[in-house]
């Protein structure tokens, strides 16, 4: 039986700190105890839980350089980077708390017979399983709804990055009630034994496999899950786009964070009359990038969280090239958990790196004859997370964008909504949705209260 949980710096390949391991068999004990605790939290109103959280916000500016360290030691994100993902949190914090506030209020409805009050409860215990890739961001979005609905948490974050999401709950934890927000540490078989306990709520942010997997063992008892899964995010590029501007945001969405982003752009369908000078173009921009020590203020793209992450990257360039896609920048063999950035051009469907989530720093390039067919390239994949069209005809362009199959589509930027839009995915790239009013209601449950008018 494993005790500890040892996870390795990706950069200097050096062991991190070990943390315990949480006994599967005490799972059932913590949920319990966390009920416990739900019971006098769900109590409060809604007021009272932001004001007893929003303390938390100074401590996390406070704590920010800490947890951006803790976070690029873990998953090799460039230490700026982390450091900025926290102090974004914490800038945010009582933002969120105020948002998700908002949205919980009751709403009435009536009619000349009746009057109703829409009300947003607690579900009870609410499981949060969270992904590395933003580890500190991801952790804030998936626990702070279900704090201010009202709910307790026990949180499992990924065993890539358990050592930030500790660190971080500590904080929120200096401001909560005993045992309301439970970590459980560990791996697959900790997260498995949590979502097979009696907790009400599921919220997942990872993998479609897992997600699948998840879906299935809640269903047995028909708990409910908010599952965000992964992408294939395409890009289309029309004939009159700016194609500076084009291939600036490909290189950027591409190879951010080493291509390590759920809504990172993997496909790029370029009109064939433009791509030639597309492709010079997003090669050139490549080019500039600086791989090396995430604590270099240089460096623009860290290591792969993993081996094992880096072996997915690296199969996913040997297929396409095996199967004819040409190498335009890249491809290079790289020591350590290293994967350069790379353009291939002159690929096609039947390769994984246009069907499977890659989940490294690889932009594909393929030329279109027409629109109709982009549309149908780009809608050809079992994902629908994010999507960006690019044309100087805006009007044109959004015509395009609503006729792809993606939860978000950006139309000349990343598809990333204004204050307050949800993030959501179509097909299996989502069931369910957080952020925004309509995704923070979904980790309470609706209630509909209704009274007859008195006669007049």
């Amino acid at each position: 039986m494993v005790t500890c949980l040892q996870t390795v710096n990706p950069f200097t390949r050096d062991a991190n700190p070990t943390l315990p391991v949480t006994p599967i068999a005490n799972m059932d004990a913590i949920v319990a105890r966390a009920r416990v605790a739900g019971a006098q939290w769900m109590a409060l109103s809604v007021s009272e839980r932001v004001e007893r959280l929003e303390g938390a916000a100074a401590r996390l500016q406070e704590e920010a350089s800490r947890l951006g360290a803790i976070a690029s030691s873990e998953m090799g994100k460039p230490l700026g980077e982390a450091v900025g993902e926290a102090k974004h949190c914490a800038s945010s914090f009582v933002e969120d708390l105020r948002s998700v506030a908002s949205a919980l209020a009751p709403i009435k409805r009536e009619d000349e017979r009746v009057s109703s009050t829409i009300c947003f409860d607690p579900f009870g215990v609410v499981a949060a399983i969270t992904t590395w890739n933003f580890p500190i961001l991801m952790l804030q979005q998936s626990v702070l709804p279900a704090l201010i609905a009202g709910n307790a948490v026990v949180a499992k974050p990924s065993e890539v990055t358990p050592r930030v999401a500790e660190a971080y709950y500590g904080i929120l934890n200096e401001f909560l009630p005993v045992d309301l927000l439970a970590i459980v540490i560990g791996d697959g078989a900790q997260g498995r034994a949590l979502v097979a306990s009696s907790v009400d709520l599921v919220v997942f942010t990872g993998s479609r496999n897992t997600g699948a997997h998840i879906a299935a063992e809640a269903g047995k008892r028909l708990a409910r899950v908010i599952l965000e899964l992964g992408g294939k995010d395409p890009m289309i590029v029309l004939a009159d786009a700016d194609v500076g501007k084009a291939a600036d945001f490909a290189s950027r969405n591409s190879f951010r964070n080493a291509g390590q982003v759920c809504v990172s752009t993997e496909r790029i369908y370029v009109d064939h009359s433009i791509a030639a000078e597309f492709e010079n173009a997003l090669v050139e921009r490549a080019a500039t990038l600086k791989m090396g020590d995430p604590a270099d203020p240089t460096t623009t793209i860290g290591p792969m969280s993993s081996a094992r992450q880096k072996a997915i990257v690296e199969s996913h360039i040997a297929d396409a090239i095996a199967r004819g896609a040409r190498v335009l920048y890249g491809a290079r063999k790289q020591a350590g958990n290293f994967v350069e950035p790379t353009v291939l051009a002159g690929v096609d469907h039947s390769m994984d790196i246009m069907r499977e989530e890659t989940f490294g720093p690889v932009a594909c390039v393929m030329a279109f004859g027409s629109i109709d067919e982009a549309v149908a390239l780009a809608n050809d994949s079992p994902f629908g997370l994010g999507a960006a069209v690019f044309g100087a005809d805006e009007d044109r362009a959004m015509r395009v964008a609503q006729r792809l199959t993606a939860g978000m589509v950006g139309v000349n930027q990343g598809c990333g909504g204004a204050s307050e839009c949800p993030w959501v995915g179509a097909r299996q790239s989502g069931l369910g949705f957080h952020s925004g009013p309509e995704g923070h209601r979904q980790f309470a449950q609706l209630r509909v209260l209704t009274r007859k008018k008195p006669k007049s």
